[in-house]
C-alpha cells in the first residue's frame, strides 16, 4: 500500500512551492493568504511510494473562515488513516511568530494518533542574504521534534527532507505526546519566537518603510490606482508583438495548407472552421499571458494583501469586506478561482455578497472578446512617447466597469438586508515584499494559457463546426443568408434588432452563452464562409467592413460586462454557495440586466450622432 504524508503549515508560509518541487505538479503558488483553496495531492518523486498531501493554510486547529474549516476538517480526518505515516508542518522562519501556536497544536494533534511531526524551517535564503541567525536547534529541542532547515525556493535542504522521510520509523518522540494545549499556549509559542527567533531587525526595517509608502492614506491609495491602470495598459501594449506575430503565423500556415487540400468541402472547413473561426480567437491568447504574469508579480511580491488592506474601507460600504478584494481580482483571470478563494471570507453573509462580484469581475473570456471590439472602434493612438494608448485606457475602462457593477450589486442586496449581515473583525496577514521569481511566473502563466485554450478550445471547435456546418450547407456557402445558419439567424435577429445588430451578431452571442470566448471564434467562422476568397483577413477588419456602428459596438461591450454566460462558472457557484436558486436567479438578473443596460447606451450613443 502507498504510504501517506501530510503537509501543513500557516497560510504564506510556502507549502504550496514545497509541494510543487517534491512532486513536480504545478500548484498555484503565490505570496499572500488563501492562495491553496483544496486540498491537493502527488508522488514524491525522490520516493514513488509515497503520496504527499498538501493542505490549505490555516492559523491554528480552532477555524474561523470557510477555507480553515476545510483544512482543519480533512487534517484530523487524515490523521486516523492508517495510510500516513508523517507530518511535515511548515513554519516561516522569518515569521515565527505566527507559525509556533499552530505548530504547537499540530505536534500534540499528532502524538495523540501517533504520528510523527518534522517541523521545517522554509525561507532560510532569506535569512543567509541578510546573516541572520536562528537557533533551530534549540527550537527543536524544546519542541521536542526534528527542526530542519529548508529553501522551497532555492531548494537547500530537500535532500535532507527526503532522507528523513526514507529514514523514519513511523513512531513520534515520546515528549511530543506530553506537549498539551492549554490556554497559555499561545504566549508559549511567542516566548518560543522571541527566544529561539531570528535575531536582527533589518527585514523588518525594510518591511516597514515599504509600508510606510503602500499603506500611506494618500500615496496608498494613488499609487493602488496607478498599478491597477498600468496592469490592464500593459495587456495591450506588451502584447501586441506576441498577437501580431501569431496572427502572421496563422496566415502563413493557412497559405501553406489550405491549397494543398484538393477536396473543396474539406478545404473550405479548414479555412472557414480552423484558420477563420479558431484561429481568430488564437490571436489573443497572448494577452491571456501578460495578464497573468502581472497578476502575478502583484501576489509574489506581497503587494496584493496590501490592496486588501487599502480597499477594505471602501469595500464595507458597498457591503464586502477587504478579504474580498483578493477573491474579485483573482475573477480578473478567472471566475472560478475566485470563487473558491472566496473561502477565505470569514462571514458567510459577506461570502455571498463576495460570490455576487465575481462573475460581473471581467474575467480572462471576456477578454478576447473586449480586445476585438475595442480595436475594432477605438482610434490606436498613442500618449506620453507610447506609454498611454488609447485602447489600453478603453480596456481599462471596461475593466472598470464591470468592477463597478460588481459593486453596485452587492451594494444593492447588503442594503435590503443590512441587519442580516454580521461585521467580523477585518484581521488580515501582510505578507513580506519578496522579489518574484521569474521562472515560476512564466511557467504559471504559460500553463493558465494552456489551460484557457484547451478548456475553451473544446467548446469552440465544437460549436465552431456546428456553426460551420449549418453555415456551409445547403448551398455549399455560396450564399450564407439562405443557409440553414442564416434561417436560424434571422428567426432570433427581431431580439438584436433593437442593438442594432444583425443576424450574424445574434448568432454569435447566442453561441457565447456557452462560454464568452466562443463569440470571437463564431464571428470568425461566418466572416470566413462570407469572405471565403480571403479567409486570413484579421477579424477585425472584417467587423469594420460589416457595417456594425459606434452604438452597436459599445452595445455589445456593455452586454458582455454584466451577462453571466458561462456554464462552468454557474456550476462552481451553486455548489459553493449551496443554492441552486441563487444561481438561476443571478443568470436572469444579470443578463436581463446586461440587455436593457445595452439597449440603453445604444439609444444614447445614437441620439449623439455616433
Amino acid at each position: 500500500m502507498r504510504a501517506k504524508v501530510l503537509l501543513v503549515g500557516s497560510p504564506n508560509s510556502g507549502k504550496s512551492l514545497l509541494f510543487n518541487r517534491l512532486t513536480g505538479l504545478l500548484h498555484k503558488v503565490a505570496n499572500f493568504p488563501g492562495c491553496t483553496v483544496d486540498t491537493g495531492a502527488g508522488q514524491l518523486r525522490a520516493l514513488p511510494e509515497v503520496t504527499l498531501v498538501d493542505f490549505p493554510g490555516t492559523y491554528s486547529l480552532q477555524p474561523i473562515s470557510g477555507e480553515e474549516e476545510l483544512a482543519v476538517g480533512y487534517f484530523r480526518q487524515a490523521l486516523d488513516d492508517p495510510l500516513v505515516t508523517h507530518v511535515l508542518c511548515l513554519i516561516d522562519v522569518t515569521r515565527l511568530e505566527k507559525c509556533l501556536y499552530f505548530t504547537l497544536q499540530v505536534i500534540w494533534e499528532a502524538a495523540q494518533r501517533g504520528k510523527p511531526v518534522t517541523v521545517l524551517a522554509n525561507m532560510m535564503d532569506v535569512l543567509e542574504k541578510h546573516r541572520i541567525e536562528v537557533d533551530l536547534a534549540g527550537l527543536g529541542q524544546r519542541l521536542q521534534v526534528p527542526v530542519l532547515p529548508l529553501s522551497a525556493r532555492t531548494g537547500a535542504g530537500v535532500e535532507a527532507l527526503v532522507r528523513r522521510l526514507a529514514d523514519c520509523d513511523g513512531k513520534p518522540p515520546a515528549a511530543a505526546a506530553a506537549l498539551r494545549p492549554d490556554p497559555l499556549m499561545r504566549s508559549t509559542a511567542l516566548q518560543l519566537a522571541h527566544r529561539f527567533g531570528p535575531k536582527g531587525d533589518i527585514l523588518v526595517r525594510s518591511q516597514e518603510r515599504l509600508d510606510e509608502f503602500f499603506l500611506h492614506s494618500w500615496r496608498g491609495g494613488l499609487a493602488f490606482f496607478t498599478i491597477m491602470f498600468l496592469l490592464f495598459q500593459s495587456i495591450f501594449t506588451w502584447a501586441a508583438p506576441a498577437m501580431d506575430g501569431v496572427e502572421k503565423s496563422l496566415g502563413m500556415l493557412s497559405d501553406l495548407v489550405v491549397p494543398a487540400i484538393d477536396n473543396p468541402i474539406v478545404r473550405d472547413f479548414v479555412a472557414d472552421a480552423l484558420f477563420s473561426g479558431i484561429g481568430a480567437f488564437l490571436v489573443f491568447v497572448p494577452q491571456i499571458f501578460v495578464l497573468t504574469v502581472v497578476i502575478g508579480v502583484l501576489e509574489d511580491s506581497g503587494y496584493m494583501a496590501r490592496a486588501a488592506l487599502i480597499c477594505h474601507r471602501p469595500l464595507r460600504f458597498f457591503g464586502l469586506t477587504g478579504k474580498s478584494f483578493i477573491p474579485m481580482l483573482s475573477g480578473v483571470a478567472c471566475a472560478i478561482p475566485g470563487i473558491y478563494a472566496a473561502r477565505t471570507v470569514d462571514s458567510p453573509k459577506k461570502r455571498l455578497l463576495t460570490y455576487l462580484a465575481i462573475p460581473l469581475m471581467p474575467c480572462s473570456a471576456r477578454l478576447p472578446i473586449y480586445t476585438l471590439l475595442i480595436a475594432a472602434f477605438i482610434p490606436t493612438h498613442y500618449l506620453l512617447g507610447g506609454l498611454l494608448g488609447l485602447q489600453g485606457l478603453a480596456l481599462f475602462l471596461m475593466y472598470l466597469f464591470g468592477m463597478l457593477c460588481g459593486l453596485v450589486a452587492t451594494s444593492l442586496a447588503y442594503r435590503g438586508h443590512r441587519q442580516d449581515y454580521d461585521d467580523l473583525p477585518f484581521v488580515l496577514e501582510m505578507p513580506p515584499y519578496r522579489i518574484p521569481a521569474v521562472l515560476p511566473l512564466l511557467r504559471n502563466a504559460w500553463n493558465r494559457c494552456k489551460h484557457f485554450v484547451t478548456k475553451a478550445g473544446k467548446i469552440i471547435f465544437a460549436v465552431t463546426v456546428l456553426v460551420w456546418v449549418l453555415g456551409y450547407f445547403p448551398n455549399y456557402g455560396a450564399d450564407l443568408g439562405a443557409s440553414w445558419l442564416g434561417n436560424l439567424g434571422r428567426f432570433i435577429e427581431p431580439l438584436f434588432a433593437p442593438l442594432g445588430l444583425d443576424w450574424r451578431y445574434g448568432v454569435a452571442v447566442l453561441t457565447s452563452f456557452l462560454a464568452r470566448e466562443v463569440f470571437v471564434g463564431t464571428l470568425g467562422t461566418i466572416f470566413g464562409i462570407e469572405g471565403a476568397e480571403d479567409n486570413m483577413v484579421p477579424l477585425v477588419e472584417q467587423i469594420q467592413a460589416s457595417g456594425l456602428g459606434l452604438a452597436s459596438g459599445l452595445a455589445l461591450l456593455v452586454f458582455f460586462a454584466i451577462a453571466l454566460m458561462c456554464v462552468s462558472t454557474l456550476a462552481i457557484l451553486a455548489r459553493e454557495a449551496r443554492s441552486g436558486q441563487l444561481v438561476v436567479k443571478m443568470f436572469a438578473v444579470y443578463c436581463g440586466v446586461a440587455y436593457l443596460a445595452a439597449l440603453l447606451v445604444y439609444n444614447l450613443v445614437s441620439l449623439a450622432g455616433f
